[in-house]
């Protein structure tokens, strides 16, 4: 009499595999998603505070900015960021527009801005 013996084919053990693999590939990809996208949060927070910061600066200061460009190292949490303000003239002569990018390494992460008037 033939017995038959039990258990799985080298063929199905490698398809098994195959699909686990794919799972787990899946899923490392989706938590690193994750991972870059509580970073980038992290980034945004941080750079609202330093544009806040400098905006404040500017619209507590008791004159007018001068029009033009000038850049702020900024530091929150160790992370060092690069607050560009951009101060132009508006229609109405009281009032300048102020415009604070604000970068991580070159790369721009958050842009704001606000009007200042005379005093």
């Amino acid at each position: 009499m033939f017995r038959r013996q039990r258990g799985f084919t080298l063929v199905e053990v490698l398809v098994a595999l195959g699909i686990v693999a794919i799972a787990l590939t899946a899923g490392l990809q989706a938590s690193a998603a994750l991972t870059r996208n509580a970073q980038r949060q992290s980034d945004i927070l941080l750079a609202q505070t330093c544009a806040e910061n400098e905006l404040i600066k500017v619209r507590l200061a008791k004159q007018m900015p001068g029009v033009g460009d000038s850049s702020v190292p900024c530091e929150q949490a160790g992370t060092v960021f690069v607050v560009a303000l951009a101060v132009r003239p508006t229609p109405n002569p009281n009032f300048l527009r102020v415009d604070a990018q604000v970068s991580k390494e070159e790369a721009p992460v958050l842009h704001l801005s606000t009007v200042v008037g005379r005093y």
